[in-house]
């Protein structure tokens, strides 16, 4: 349903009235001071241009902090690349028994604020995990489960070791 990118963005928080809070509670994970030390680099990206609600965000994030955890927690830096700025509305129609005469010039109604989400570009990335080689499928592993929770299909790509990973 927020997955298409329809009409502009609305992000002015300041002209809004309750705006509900971002569901994702880190945005880092692992060991977050050895970033730049690790020798491999996998990137989850989006093959489609698409919204993703923070909600589905989060929801990746803990599928693939599951697989990763059972990693030492020194041999891995996760990273969620991906900030929901867009607030999302929804006019919210009137069911049951006469609800067809509530509901009628109501089509091109404002609604009220119900969430927020990150405008993702083709290819562009969503989650990072810096770690050492030894490490690559259960790297991978998380990517893809984290994938699974998202609206558009992803590829994992290796930004960095590929000689180092098969």
């Amino acid at each position: 349903m927020y997955r298409r990118i329809t009409g502009m963005a609305y992000t002015r928080r300041e002209y809004m009235g309750g705006v509900p809070a971002v569901r994702i509670s880190q945005f880092e994970m692992g060991n977050v001071r050895k970033e730049a030390e690790f020798p491999v680099v996998f990137t989850l990206k989006v093959k489609n241009r698409v919204q993703v609600r923070h909600t589905a965000i989060e929801a990746g994030r803990i599928a693939a902090n599951r697989v990763l955890s059972k990693l030492s927690i020194d041999t891995y830096h996760f990273k969620v690349r991906a900030y929901p700025h867009v607030v999302l509305r929804e006019n919210k129609l009137a069911t049951g028994a006469g609800a067809d005469r509530v509901s009628s010039g109501m089509r091109r109604a404002f609604g009220k604020t119900v969430g927020t989400a990150a405008r993702l570009e083709c290819n562009q990335a969503i989650y990072t995990v810096y770690t050492e080689a030894n490490n690559a499928t259960a790297v991978k592993e998380a990517l893809w489960r984290a994938s699974m929770k998202l609206p558009s299909p992803c590829y994992i790509d290796v930004e960095k070791g590929l000689e180092l990973v098969h």
